[in-house]
């Protein structure tokens, strides 16, 4: 058990699993929030799937083949605006470069050791400490439109199964069976991939019960308070100093502000490539729940996922680089909708509140978060877990932990493919 203090800056599910996990093993926490309250940004609405065998990256030789059609689509689930920024310009080389076969493997297999990490430290604390976050584990069912895109899943299936994933290919028929409210959309379906075992829950409820329980450790969470910026001390931060002027002194730094982590980590010299990705969700309450999908459900052709949260289904996707931008259309949540009524005919209301949302991904262009020391000897950075930042929360953290109580082996095992 150690006494040492930790500032945390950021309190989105990445910094509060990580506050959760330090003051688990016995660290003295701070940590600073530019919002009123914990997971209010990217983790507030987001797709609300544990999808811990789906984290092949973003940037890969498919990805690359398909951006011209991808991005001159209208429709398309992925878009690109220039904004003129150099950071956006720099990230896309990066992603272009990345868009190799051999570093979707590589890229493939890290990701899913954190994942398998962060299953087994979240139920370790669902377990220990009764979290309650709408927590179930329905199975995933990925869904595919043509043969083409099947034969691609069974190559990456057969892969991730040599990496402990247990997954199965299903015929269009054995999908209905799987999930029978599919029935209407079958003339789209050409098979799936099941997972049992993945899991749903809500990540804001998530924040909320780890904000709780570190509380009841000793953690401390100061709101409304931004960090400006560090006061450095040859190869150490000595203090983080707040837009007050207020100074926080500590025996370690962890940065974990998701999107704010760019431009705090260039005030220390740090060119960290995090960059948002835009994506939308509603939260619609259940007209009729038996017309609802009972798993997890991600439709491929349109990169939009469904997950039941109580009586609520939340649907989510699309993936816009288009710099900071917050501002919500109209035309994608009609489309959300649109989509969500035909897959799903009848099953949601969408007169009452449609809880529409709009959050910004912190991605880098690997999809490789990264994790651990950087440049000064107290300074760790838990940052650019894109879409995954809900699946890999408490893995993250949990390396977090083994770098601070310098556990080898847990760092020679995880910590080297996020080395920042």
């Amino acid at each position: 058990m150690s006494n040492q203090k930790v500032i945390v800056v950021g309190a989105g599910v990445i910094g509060c699993a990580t506050a959760y996990l330090l003051a688990r093993h016995g660290f003295a926490v701070t940590v600073i929030e530019a919002e009123p309250g914990p997971g209010l940004m990217t983790s507030y609405a987001n797709g609300a799937q544990l999808s811990y065998s789906y984290v092949e990256p973003l940037a890969s030789p498919a990805t690359l083949k398909k951006l011209p059609s991808l991005l001159l689509d209208p429709q398309s689930p992925l878009r690109f605006r220039v904004t003129g920024e150099w950071a956006q310009i720099v990230w896309g080389f990066k992603f272009i470069r990345a868009c190799t076969q051999a570093h979707v493997k590589f890229a493939t297999k890290a990701l899913l050791g954190l994942s398998f990490l962060s299953r087994n430290e979240l139920e370790l604390a669902i377990e220990r400490d009764r979290l309650s976050f709408d927590y179930s584990r329905p199975g995933k069912l990925v869904i595919y439109n043509t043969p083409e895109a099947i034969e691609v899943a069974k190559k990456q299936m057969e892969f991730q199964r040599t990496l402990g994933c247990q997954q199965t290919l299903l015929s269009t028929h054995e999908c209905l069976e799987r999930e029978p409210a599919l029935e209407n959309y079958q003339s789209y379906m050409a098979g799936g991939v099941w997972t049992p075992g993945e899991a749903v829950g809500d990540a804001k409820k998530l924040c909320d019960d780890l904000v709780r329980h570190s509380t009841k450790m000793g953690a401390t969470f100061r709101y409304l308070s931004n960090v400006e910026n560090f006061i450095v001390q040859r190869d150490r931060i000595q203090a983080a100093v707040l837009e007050s002027g207020e100074r926080l002194e500590a025996d370690y730094f962890v940065l974990a502000s998701g999107n704010g982590a760019a431009s705090l980590g260039k005030k220390l010299g740090l060119s960290l490539p995090v960059y948002p990705l835009k994506g939308y969700s509603l939260s619609l309450t259940l007209r009729a729940p038996a017309k609802a999908p009972q798993v997890s459900v991600t439709d491929l052709r349109r990169k939009i996922v469904y997950a039941c949260l109580g009586n609520k289904l939340r649907v989510a996707g699309m993936a816009e680089l288009v710099g900071y931008d917050w501002s919500v259309s109209e035309k994608k949540l009609q489309f959300l909708m649109q989509c969500t009524e035909e897959t799903f005919p009848g099953a949601c209301d969408f007169h009452t509140d449609i809880a529409p949302w709009v959050g910004l991904r912190p991605v880098t262009p690997t999809s490789l978060p990264m994790i651990g020391p950087a440049r000064f000897t107290n300074f760790l950075l838990n940052v650019g877990h894109g879409s995954l930042g809900f699946t890999l929360a408490l893995g993250s953290a949990r390396l977090i932990v083994a770098y601070l109580n310098k556990q080898t082996a847990l760092i020679a095992q995880q910590g080297r493919s996020f080395k920042p």
